[in-house]
């Protein structure tokens, strides 16, 4: 009698355990996996202790909104291995459901069709309202006039001022609306020999190129489509050489940037990514100890404005993906819920792409709160307009090549003392050819 009860217990209990691994099983396979694809550290190169805090938070807030749904992602990705493994998940036909998208990285992956078109996702929600956004930073995320990724985080190129100096010169910071000849003539009251030796030791700027004075001319140089440049008209002509004006107060001595360390040059372009990051603690002490310094706009040419270029770092949803709906619901998650967006403050160096989030008190406090006592933090309003008002950099593949063989041949133009207008003709139509091909 007892054996039956034991043969009955036991029989029990593999019918128990049979019933839990199928019900482990079966909630299993009701639980849906989002791959997401990411790197760690900074999209702006510069050091970041908190890559991963603004992603676990947002997945944690996911999966808890999303009772069966867990958000998968690979750790450890370096940005400089990431255009390859996305490249190798790509042609496993396995690229991540959501993805980072690298600058680039963005216009091949329109071409070939990995990334999915966002705007009927984008016009069936009633919920999301891209007038939210910097309209900059969104145009960012287009390709041939369709929404392919939204933008996560944004930053400009702003020009630092070396304050100390200037005051030094008795020179006063520039205003935020002023022009290349202001720019012009503290330049040329600053460049000197400061040791009597016969030999240039305080400049003007360093590495501002002929490329910051042409997205401030109001030049258009490119076509839509990158098929051709335009480097002769007037606008550009006006930009080199008054880029040639600024190269000659440096008598043909390079400016480095330990010039710039030291404290011996009055300007030089750097991200607001930058700026973040070497106004705090402990960045700081490594770098720009020995002078204040602050940032302001680019200064405007004639026919132009005030105007930074804008980057931003993409994120994009896979053509393939089989959970259209929840990788779009992620992906505004990250791109679009607020609390999330004052994490780019929190966590990050860079600016929220929503217009309301960077233009908030919080989010100037969070900058204010990292910087010494008595540092003046740029103005939020001057950082929206900024960022509003920026150009973008054209996404067609062969741009990185034209601006190398540009730089390449500028300096040369302007190293040598050749005719503006003749060698700048004889360039375009070279890489107009190039193009072509």
């Amino acid at each position: 009698m007892k054996t039956k009860k034991y043969m009955a217990a036991a029989a029990a209990l593999l019918a128990a355990i049979f019933i839990c691994i199928l019900a482990g099983t079966q909630m299993q396979d009701q639980e849906t996996v989002l791959e997401f694809g990411m790197f760690t550290g900074s999209n702006w190169d510069v050091a970041s202790a908190n890559s991963y805090v603004i992603m676990d938070k947002a997945i944690e807030a996911f999966e808890k909104s999303h009772p069966g749904v867990k958000i998968h992602y690979y750790s450890g990705i370096l940005k400089e291995d990431y255009s390859e493994w996305c490249a190798r998940k790509l042609l496993e036909g396995d690229l991540p459901d959501v993805l980072m998208v690298l600058d680039t990285d963005f216009s091949r992956y329109c071409s070939l069709g990995a990334l999915k078109n966002l705007d009927e996702l984008i016009a069936g929600d009633s919920g999301f309202d891209e007038s939210d956004f910097f309209s900059t930073a969104l145009n960012i995320g287009k390709n041939s006039g369709h929404q392919y990724a939204l933008p996560y985080e944004v930053v400009p190129t702003l020009l630092f001022v070396n304050k100390s100096l200037l005051a030094k010169e008795n020179i006063e910071m520039p205003q935020q609306d002023w022009t290349w000849d202001d720019m012009y003539e503290i330049c040329r009251k600053v460049t000197k020999d400061t040791n009597g030796d016969g030999i240039l030791d305080q400049f003007g700027t360093y590495n501002y190129n002929w490329l910051n004075v042409v997205n401030t001319s109001g030049a258009e140089v490119f076509s839509e489509n990158g098929g051709r440049v335009n480097f002769t008209s007037n606008e550009v002509y006006a930009a080199l050489r008054f880029t040639k004006q600024i190269y000659d107060l440096n008598q043909g001595q390079k400016v480095t940037q330990e010039d710039y360390n030291n404290g011996k040059v009055a300007f030089m372009p750097l991200t607001f990514a930058e700026y973040r990051t070497y106004k705090t603690y402990p960045y700081k002490i490594k770098k720009y100890t020995s002078f204040q310094w602050d940032c302001t706009t680019f200064p405007a040419g004639e026919s132009g404005g005030n105007t930074s270029e804008v980057d931003a770092l993409l994120i994009g949803v896979s053509a393939r993906t089989k959970h259209e709906k929840l990788a779009w619901e992620f992906l505004k998650q990250l791109t679009y819920e607020k609390e999330m967006q004052m994490d780019i403050f929190r966590y990050s160096q860079g600016v929220s792409v929503l217009k309301e989030v960077t233009a908030s008190e919080e989010a100037a406090a969070i900058i204010q709160e990292d910087m010494d006592e008595g540092e003046r933090v740029i103005d939020s309003k001057l950082l929206g307009s900024v960022i509003e008002d920026g150009m973008i950099a054209p996404h067609f593949k062969q741009y990185d090549q034209v601006i190398n063989l540009a730089d390449n041949e500028f300096t040369k133009m302007f190293e040598e003392n050749k005719n503006i207008d003749s060698t700048t003709k004889i360039f375009q139509r070279t890489i107009n050819s190039y193009l072509k091909q």
